[in-house]
């Protein structure tokens, strides 16, 4: 007989007491838990029903797999960072966020830092305090009828342009995944623009882009060059998408009056880091989700989703998995990681806007129809561009907001038994087509083709990808480099050029952990490689 039990969830960090108060009114009373060891939060997580975390608990493979009673975690906040999503979409266990509950805190942040850079408040305040009173070292800029502009416009980034409009500023914005020209994807009141022509125009950048390939130091000497003299940088977005050796060349330079840093590579900084001993840049502790408002609104939203997903199976934030009866997203598990593997693996191979998509479920799969398995791929290829959570409720408006048409199909007809999953992606500018197919095989997912070239690639870890001219001791070449680098390859596989051809061939090189920059532009820089580009399954 199936054991009629209260669901049990484990608090493993600190929340706002109002939580306990939604759970108890919920008739659920959880257990807390805070500052556990790896070793006791195994232990502690083993006979738990859901788990709920902020930044500090790290929910891994060994976490998940030990909780056999496991059937939600959540988050109360956006990342995710610290809960392995691949292990538990594995396992069927929904993994949940509060997308909500941090982007009006960290839009408001930006705004504040605007403000104390054009008046040099933080300088201000500590001349005041020294005894000093000298108002004409303090001459600062009205931000009325200034330009700025938004890089990322997510979530976040919107608000930042719509309280930017509020204080009596013209607003223009960029975003890698929106098209410029498509009437379809504009903000009201935002002028969409290149990353060069805004970055000329403004007087305030303002960044709130996640941390893709494509945005790793989005801002750098190359793009510092091209900002409008005397502009002034707000960064809150990721460390990484700001090269800080160039903003302080540009600041050195008078290229750039200000910066404003809430988030940097290392966190927290190095004492002796050159950023930290200026005047002309203001400096916060990763504050964008620190207010009260954010901390109550996430411990709420995350225990109303919880306790709705207990008590009635429905998870409304759910970044890995629809609403399902559990034995069919149990069944259906390891296609839905396909899906939002394969999507993941195309927006990073595209790095731009997608303009098509046609999505093809075959096989016994089908019996669950296309619909959820094509909302994983949107999910997988949206969470790559966008500084706000992308889950199966809000997946679909945000492809139609940029742009993307999706065209779905099934057919009975497939090569594995189990079934299997066809996509063609093609490119909004220049129109390239790129083709993947994965499969199942027992619960493991694999890319099976990529283009057409056949594959037996498992979609976990980082994938080294390269384009080469087919000739001996490429690979040789590619193997010194990343050995140098003390990076381990876990797999192999290989796209000859056709024989009498001179056609480009393949490398997919899966790697243990991720190498260095250096290490992939070293691979890059090889004679014969046309291409090398790392991508994170």
């Amino acid at each position: 007989m199936k054991e009629n039990r209260q669901p049990r969830i484990l608090i493993a960090d600190e929340l706002d007491p109002v939580a306990m108060e939604v759970f108890r009114r919920r008739g659920l009373e959880p257990e807390v838990r805070t500052g556990l060891s790896p070793e006791a939060l195994i232990e502690a997580a083993s006979e738990v029903d859901a788990i709920v975390v902020r930044s500090a608990s790290k929910i891994t493979r060994k976490v998940i797999e030990g909780a056999k009673h496991l059937r939600v975690i959540g988050r109360a906040g956006i990342g995710v960072d610290n809960i392995d999503l691949d292990a538990a979409t594995e396992r069927g266990i929904v993994v949940a966020n509060t997308p909500r509950g941090n982007a009006m805190t960290t839009a408001e942040l930006a705004i504040a830092l605007l403000m104390g850079m054009s008046r040099h408040l933080p300088r201000a305040d500590r001349m005041v305090r020294s005894g000093t009173w000298k108002k004409k070292l303090l001459i600062g800029t009205e931000i009325a009828g200034k330009t700025l502009g938004v890089v990322g416009l997510g979530r976040i980034g919107r608000l930042v342009a719509e309280r930017g409009r509020g204080l009596g500023m013209k607003v223009c914005g960029h975003d890698p995944y929106l098209d410029v020209d498509c009437a379809s994807t504009s903000v009201p009141g935002v002028e969409l623009l290149a990353l060069n022509e805004l970055l000329a125009r403004s007087d305030f950048v303002s960044l709130h882009v996640p941390l893709t390939d494509s945005t790793r130091n989005m801002i750098s000497w190359k793009s510092l060059a091209k900002i409008k003299k005397g502009a002034r940088l707000i960064h809150v977005s990721r460390g990484g998408v700001v090269d800080e050796e160039a903003v302080l060349d540009a600041l050195n330079s008078g290229r750039l009056a200000g910066a404003a840093f809430d988030v940097f590579l290392e966190e927290p900084p190095p004492k002796d880091h050159p950023l930290l001993q200026r005047d002309d840049v203001l400096l916060t502790p990763h504050l964008g989700a620190s207010s009260e408002e954010a901390q109550l609104r996430v411990a709420v939203d995350i225990a109303e989703e919880i306790s709705t997903f207990l008590l009635d199976g429905v998870a409304q934030n759910a970044l890995n998995a629809p609403s399902l009866p559990t034995e069919d997203r149990h069944e259906l598990a390891p296609f839905l990681l396909l899906a939002e593997k394969l999507g993941s693996f195309l927006a990073q191979k595209i790095g731009g806007p997608i303009r098509k998509v046609e999505f093809e479920v075959a096989g016994d799969v089908t019996r669950f129809g296309v619909e959820h398995l094509r909302l994983a791929f949107l999910v997988g290829c949206l969470r790559h561009s966008l500084d706000t959570s992308v889950n199966f409720v809000n997946a679909p408006a945000l492809a139609r907001e940029r742009g993307i048409f999706v065209l779905e199909n099934s057919s009975e007809e497939a090569d594995f038994r189990q079934g299997e999953i066809r996509v063609s992606a093609s490119e909004r500018t220049g129109g390239k087509t790129h083709r993947v197919r994965g499969a199942v095989f027992g619960s493991n997912p694999r890319i099976t083709s990529i283009g057409d070239v056949h594959l037996d690639l498992p979609l976990r870890g980082p994938l080294l990808a390269t384009r080469h001219r087919d000739l001996p001791g490429v690979l040789g070449a590619i193997g010194q480099v990343l050995g140098r680098h003390q990076v381990n390859i876990r797999r192999l596989e290989l796209g000859p050029s056709p024989e009498g051809s001179d056609e480009l061939a393949y490398g997919f090189l899966t790697l243990y952990e991720d190498p260095p920059q250096e290490a992939i532009d070293e691979v890059a820089q090889l004679e014969a490689i046309e291409k090398a580009q790392l991508i994170r399954l």
